[in-house]
């Protein structure tokens, strides 16, 4: 992109930040999750009309205020597995980059799940709350399952290049041995 007055090169914006630059896969819609996000949507009405009623106060700006923080806790319950600049998180528990040093895929034959693992450095401990049982399938220590039509390797290991630090790998186990994704 150009400036018309005197023909320099402006940089175009990068408007893909913070948050958009993350591989994320998500749980099934649970009803219990559908119920608080929609609890949480009527409560907030419920709160505006009040304010409005007993204060006098614009019930839209209690609404607007509460939206974010209602969209995060939904967004934060349905995510199984996520990497971003923050770090790695499997469920709850957010694993830092240094703690890591490789992903581990594996897809059992004979299961409708897929299982995304990491390895970790020597020293470093496996965090409390990561409470996946192990599964023969999986040689990483914190593991999370997730649907495999949720899961795509390929998206996992472009947004690992592009947003993932230098070091990280990312592999395949399957029942003959592990290789590298591609």
């Amino acid at each position: 992109m150009t400036d018309q007055r005197n023909r320099t090169a402006v940089p175009r914006p990068n408007g893909r930040r913070g948050r958009w630059e993350r591989y994320r896969v998500t749980h099934p819609f649970s009803p219990k999750d559908l119920a608080g996000l929609w609890g949480a949507l009527i409560g907030v009405v419920a709160l505006a009309v009040l304010l409005g009623w007993a204060l006098d106060m614009k019930g839209g700006v209690v609404i607007v205020l509460a939206m974010p923080f209602i969209v995060s806790w939904f967004e934060n319950r349905r995510t199984a597995f996520q990497f971003d600049a923050a770090g790695v998180r499997f469920g709850q528990v957010l694993l830092p980059w240094t703690d890591i040093t490789e992903f581990v895929v594996a897809t059992p034959p004979d299961e409708s799940k897929a299982l995304i693992g990491a390895r970790l450095h020597p020293g470093a401990q496996v965090p409390a709350g990561t409470g996946t049982p192990h599964h023969p399938a999986m040689p990483a220590p914190v593991h999370i399952a997730v649907q495999r039509e949720k899961f795509s390797l390929q998206k996992m290991v472009t947004k690992a290049r592009t947003y993932a630090p230098p070091h990280i790998r990312i592999m395949v186990a399957d029942p003959s041995g592990e290789r590298p994704a591609t």
